[in-house]
């Protein structure tokens, strides 16, 4: 169990650093991968399952396409590269990505029941390792078949879509874009107020990721004032949010919303923890936007 413990605080630090580390250098790295992947504006998948990354495993995956120019964004376990008849090639070394989840121990549970109580949970973080299919040798060609980008045109007709489909308050006009939870409405400034138009578009999903934090949503909270912690991690959640989504529907906008790297950077040394939490609040956040397409 204290071996356990040292490997979850170990991970913990060398995400949080490796963000912190973006930060410093005035990266966003929920952003970079626009710049600069071979692969494009999409989200990472098991190749196997086809199942999306979620979380943290996300900005991890992100961070090793860019910093080894891999073209595709499916990964793979080594176990199941076997299992689809392929091989990870000799010398390759592995990304770390984790699960998390939470589980009640069994004395835990009879304990509250004879105390008449909820149990307490414990928190469990498990390491496992993948390759990305530019890794590796043999597998089958769909495994290995470049990932085919949604259509720009269609991805914006796609975004249209999904912001109508949400029934938010969503005002056009002003100079100003913001999330309002005392009144719970969205204001955006025209797209003709963006020098790049598909940056409206970043923009109202960032201010949608707000919205799906609202007590009759996900219920997050957004209580705290500008310049606070509250403040700043909720911004890191909006942000991340609009990247999972972007990514997901295929946008890939140009606009950097760097104003909280100072506060930002103050929570994740503050808290080694924060970014994982932000990042599975933002998947969270992501799927509940994606939810109204599919409806």
């Amino acid at each position: 169990m204290k071996q356990q413990k040292v490997e979850r605080q170990n991970l913990y630090s060398e995400v949080t650093s490796r963000v912190i580390a973006e930060l410093e250098e005035g990266r966003l790295p929920w952003v970079q991968p626009w710049d600069s992947a071979a692969c494009g504006c999409t989200m990472p998948q098991n190749a196997g399952t086809a199942r999306r990354y979620s979380g943290i495993n996300v900005l991890i995956l992100w961070a090793e396409v860019v910093a080894k120019g891999y073209a595709s964004q499916r990964w793979l376990t080594y176990r199941q590269t076997q299992a689809a008849g392929g091989n990870v090639r000799r010398g390759e070394k592995g990304t770390v990505i984790c699960y998390a989840d939470r589980f009640t121990p069994k004395a835990e549970a009879e304990a509250a029941r004879g105390e008449d109580r909820e149990a307490r949970q414990v928190a469990i973080l498990k390491r496992f390792v993948v390759f990305n299919v530019d890794q590796c040798e043999g597998l089958p060609d769909d495994y290995v078949a470049p990932m085919v980008n949604p259509d720009p045109v269609l991805a914006i007709t796609e975004a249209d879509a999904l912001i109508a489909a949400t029934g938010a308050r969503v005002n056009i006009g002003g100079g100003e874009a913001f999330y309002s939870p005392s009144q719970d409405f969205v204001q955006v400034p025209p797209q003709a107020a963006f020098h790049e138009p598909i940056n409206w578009y970043r923009t109202a999903l960032h201010e949608l990721g707000h919205w799906t934090g609202h007590g009759c949503r996900l219920g997050r909270e957004q209580t705290g004032g500008f310049g606070s912690e509250a403040y700043a991690k909720e911004e890191l959640v909006a942000e991340m949010a609009a990247a999972f989504t972007c990514a997901s529907l295929g946008i890939a906008p140009t606009v950097r919303h760097s104003d909280y790297i100072g506060s930002w950077l103050t929570v994740l040394q503050d808290d080694e923890k924060a970014i994982f939490r932000a990042a599975s609040q933002a998947s969270k956040a992501s799927d509940f936007l994606l939810a109204f397409a599919e409806r």
